[in-house]
């Protein structure tokens, strides 16, 4: 017997908003062996989306992959291209250096179909629309068959994704219930939210809906029980308070008769269940595809955390406020961005962290004061010798506040992993977005998502943006030959341009010669107190004294070369094998690029973004660097790993 029936593409449909199945022509489609389907599970559940083959490994072999893993994952995907069918255009199944990439359309998946009407209805009940915003989410709702994946959640992989699709659905069944409250339907959603609420008695968006369903049914005394009974877990579970809106519409039900909830539907633009994040930015140019995998990863929350990765000046921290803003519908408990580096690039002392969470959360987690602490030491939280175990006890305080929350937080410009760990959720609906120049290879269960150099055509959109599109249609080649000099770098591009609409007189071609000439380029990218070396300085400054000897030999190479293992073996000194340690370490960090797809080690090629390749050659010079035996050792390349104190803690589960 076969391993699965090819159908006709255009009468699939595949459904996981409960068992995984599939039908061609209202026929049921066998979809195989158990890996095979592990393998279509996943990548439906990410459709159209790059799914990595590490995932799909994870998800078919969880335990020790075999040594033909590979081989055995090219099986289920030929067989399940046979499955798919033949059609014009692109391929159904398709294979990158991202990974592989299923292309579905809205009628053939039922979570498409659900995400397309979840999004009409939020945009018709935030203009006002209740009756068709109602309808659109419970049509939403209908969709699902239960838990979600329920015959595949032995693979750890597929039940995360079952896990956030279903953190998805409970989101929606708030935004359902809230409306139909605000149409008057109170009745229906105290019924609808009984057994979802005690299925789920820490998520307080829904143990608010039900008590004010109950409250408006004229079920007061099961209102206010709701109440209670939720405060007592939270105190008994985690040794929390309900929130202060919770709080206060509790309070308002027992002083006022049956009305209309004063917060049925969250605020989410003001306030601390609000935005705490900086202004977006209006010229915002380019990303799509980090921006779906972003809003697809996080808009889920149940814990979680994806980093954002890329060089200094990649735009990064533009790319997660931007994202913060679009995700402002799905954490109605706020979103907040804080630093963990000063303004000169140093890394932030994590009880001053901690401190300032607190305060902007107004949550407890804040980092002992002088006032609490006894015995001798410096009252001074934020100064090194702070108590280890105050800190610890802060940051604990910090994980158990975020429990039950529906919270986003950005951790942004972090100088390593330890302070990151301490400050993740341990558990609940709240989800995490970082940004670094390091991979932070120390951080497990996470999503990494590279932030590259803008493409030419985005590059040259976001300069026209800012300088005006007429000048830059005027001149396209000398427009063009300035977003190439900055590196397509965001931050590059926005401060040449920025230059240049000051500069009004100042000729494009006239300003592209200038950043060509490897002597001034940095000395060119300066708009009033913003520069691009202060920003290339904090990653050379992350460096071990190695690392940025190292950097400085490879930026002997010719400017803007692709080059080899053992052109760059050359340039340190090294033998092949040290020097591949050497890079492998310095691309961690961000200072070298490497290639994304699966290479081996000598056809791999390397670069130096054009920016630090320059920066690395000016200090090189400015420090006069000297050359002892030691270059490139693996072990003390990249960025010193006691930048930022954190108290101990047992490893973080794989």
């Amino acid at each position: 017997m076969p391993l699965a029936q090819p159908a006709t593409p255009t009468r699939l449909r595949f459904a996981v908003l409960g068992p995984l199945t599939g039908e061609a022509g209202g026929r049921p489609l066998a979809l195989g062996p158990l890996k095979q389907r592990l393998v279509l599970a996943v990548l439906l559940s990410r459709a159209n989306t790059a799914v990595p083959v590490d995932l799909l490994t994870d998800a078919v072999w969880p335990e020790e992959p075999p040594r033909t893993a590979r081989k055995n994952l090219q099986v289920y995907i030929c067989t399940l291209r046979t499955l798919l069918g033949r059609e014009e255009g692109p391929d159904r199944l398709s294979h990158s250096a991202a990974g592989y990439l299923l292309r579905v359309a809205e009628p053939e998946l039922d979570l498409l179909r659900f995400r397309a009407l979840a999004r009409a209805g939020r945009a018709a009940a935030d203009g006002g629309a209740l009756a068709p915003a109602a309808r659109l989410l419970r049509q939403a709702l209908d969709l699902w068959q239960g838990p979600p994946l329920a015959d595949l959640r032995r693979s750890p992989a597929v039940a995360a994704e079952a896990d956030r699709l279903e953190a998805r659905c409970l989101g929606v069944h708030e935004d359902w219930a809230e409306t139909e409250l605000e149409l008057g339907n109170a009745g229906a959603v105290a019924e609808d939210l009984a057994e979802l609420a005690e299925r789920h008695p820490l998520r307080e968006r829904l143990q608010a809906a039900r008590m004010n369903a109950l409250h408006l049914s004229g079920r007061q005394a099961e209102a206010l029980a709701v109440y209670d009974t939720h405060r007592q877990l939270l105190a008994r579970e985690l040794g929390l308070e309900p929130s202060p809106a919770l709080t206060a519409r509790y309070r308002e039900l027992l002083a006022r008769g049956r009305s209309l909830p004063t917060a049925a539907r969250p605020d989410r633009g003001t306030g601390p269940g609000g935005s705490l994040l900086p202004a977006d930015t209006a010229d915002f140019t380019g990303r799509t595809d980090e921006l779906r995998q972003l809003v697809d990863e996080l808009g889920s929350g149940g814990g979680r955390v994806a980093v954002l990765t890329g060089p200094a000046g990649s735009g990064k921290t533009a790319l997660a406020v931007h994202a913060g803003h679009l995700l402002a519908d799905r954490f109605p408990d706020g979103r907040v961005l804080v630093r963990l580096r000063t303004e000169d690039g140093a890394a932030r002392p994590l009880p001053e962290v901690l401190a300032e969470l607190a305060a902007l959360t107004s949550r407890p987690g804040a980092a002992p004061t002088g006032a609490d602490r006894t015995g001798p030491g410096p009252a001074d939280p934020t100064q090194p010798d702070t108590a280890p175990a105050d800190t610890a006890r802060a940051a604990a305080l910090w994980r158990a506040s975020l429990a039950g929350r529906r919270l986003l937080l950005v951790l942004d410009d972090a100088p390593g992993e330890a302070v990151v760990r301490e400050l993740l959720p341990g558990f609940g609906p709240s989800a995490v977005l970082v940004t670094s120049r390091g991979q932070l290879a120390g951080l497990a269960s996470v999503r990494r998502i590279a932030v590259p150099p803008l493409a030419p055509a985005e590059a040259l959109d976001l300069l026209g943006r800012i300088v005006g599109t007429g000048r830059t249609g005027a001149d396209r080649a000398a427009a063009a030959r300035i977003a190439a000099a900055c590196g397509l770098l965001p931050l590059a591009v926005r401060v040449a341009g920025t230059r240049l609409a000051v500069l009004r007189h100042l000729p494009l071609a006239e300003y592209a010669a200038r950043l060509e000439d490897p002597a001034g380029a940095l000395d060119e990218l300066v708009a009033g107190d913003v520069t691009v070396r202060a920003r290339l300085d904090s990653g050379w400054r992350d460096l071990t004294d190695q690392g940025r000897l190292a950097l400085a030999r490879l930026a002997a190479l010719p400017l803007a070369l692709l080059f080899t293992l053992p052109e760059a073996a050359a340039a340190l000194g090294r033998p092949e094998r040290l020097a591949l340690r050497t890079l492998e370490a310095l691309t961690d960090t961000g200072a070298v690029t490497s290639p994304t797809g699966e290479v081996t080690a000598h056809a791999a090629l390397y670069a130096l973004p054009r920016l630090t390749h320059l920066h690395a050659r000016e200090r090189a010079v400015r420090t006069a660097v000297g050359a002892p035996e030691t270059v490139g050792a693996p072990e003390t390349v990249g960025a010193p790993q006691t930048a930022v104190a954190a108290p101990a803690r047992s490893p973080e589960p794989v």
